[in-house]
C-alpha cells in the first residue's frame, strides 16, 4: 500500500523485528507487541540525502507501517517505539482494510539521551485507504513538512499560522478544559450538596467559555 507519493529515493521497505524494542518494554508491553502487531516495517525515510530538503529543527521523517493482528488501542506500543527513535515517525496503522495515521512531537530526553520525551500524538481515525486525503508536501525544508502534516491530522486549516510548539501548546490546553469539563459534569451529577453544586456549575460555565474562546 502506497501511502504518499514520495520519491523513489525515500524507499526503505525494511521489517524492524518487534524484539527490537525490548529494552524500552516490559513483560507485559512485550507480550503486547507479540499479541497485537503482526509486522513493523520501515517503509520510508525523508532526509536531506533521500528528497533533497534540508533539515533544520528536524533532521528526519520516518514513516513506518505497523499491521495489527487485532483493532485495539495502540497509544503505547507507539510511544514505546517513538520514545527509541530519535527521528520524527509518521505511523500508518493497519488492521483488515482499515488504517489511521499518528505521529508524536517529540524532544530528546535531558538525562537519558536513549529515550526521546513525547510532548503531543496527533492522529486520525480509522478511514478507508481509497479515501485517503492526507499528503506529504515536499516543500521548503523538512520542518516544513512535518508541520504541514501535523495541521492536516488536526482537520483545521486555520491552525496553519501556529508554529509546531504553539499548536502543540494549544492542543494540550484544549485537552486539559475538556478533560476538566467532563470531571465537572461528573462531579455535578453526583454531589448531593446543593450549594456545592451551585459552585461547581459556576466553575463549569466558566471553563465551558474559556473552551469556546480558546476554539475560537
Amino acid at each position: 500500500m502506497e501511502m504518499f507519493s514520495l520519491p523513489h529515493t525515500a524507499k526503505v521497505n525494511r521489517v524492524i523485528p518487534k524484539n527490537a524494542f525490548d529494552a524500552y518494554t516490559n513483560s507485559k508491553q512485550k507480550k503486547l507487541f507479540t499479541d497485537q502487531i503482526l509486522r513493523i516495517t520501515w517503509l520510508q525515510k525523508l532526509s536531506p540525502g533521500t528528497v533533497n530538503l534540508e533539515a533544520k529543527e528536524i533532521q528526519e521523517i520516518q514513516i513506518f507501517k505497523i499491521e495489527l493482528k487485532v483493532r485495539e488501542d495502540m497509544q503505547t506500543l507507539l510511544e514505546i517505539i517513538d520514545r527509541a527513535i530519535p527521528y520524527n515517525i509518521i505511523f500508518i496503522i493497519e488492521e483488515s482494510d482499515s488504517i489511521y495515521l499518528s505521529t508524536s512531537t517529540k524532544h530528546p530526553h535531558p538525562v537519558n539521551a536513549d529515550n526521546s520525551v513525547i510532548d503531543w500524538t496527533f492522529k486520525t481515525s480509522w478511514f478507508l485507504p481509497r479515501l485517503n486525503k492526507y499528503s506529504l508536501h515536499l516543500k521548503k525544508n523538512l520542518d516544513a513538512v512535518y508541520h504541514d502534516f501535523c495541521i492536516q491530522l488536526t482537520g483545521d486549516k486555520k491552525m496553519a499560522r501556529k508554529s509546531l510548539q504553539d499548536l502543540v501548546q494549544y492542543n494540550k490546553q484544549v485537552d486539559a478544559l475538556e478533560k476538566e469539563i467532563t470531571q465537572l459534569k461528573k462531579s455535578i451529577k453526583n454531589s448531593k450538596q446543593y450549594k456545592y453544586k451551585v459552585e461547581l456549575n459556576l466553575l463549569l460555565k466558566q471553563r465551558t467559555l474559556e473552551l469556546k474562546n480558546l476554539i475560537s
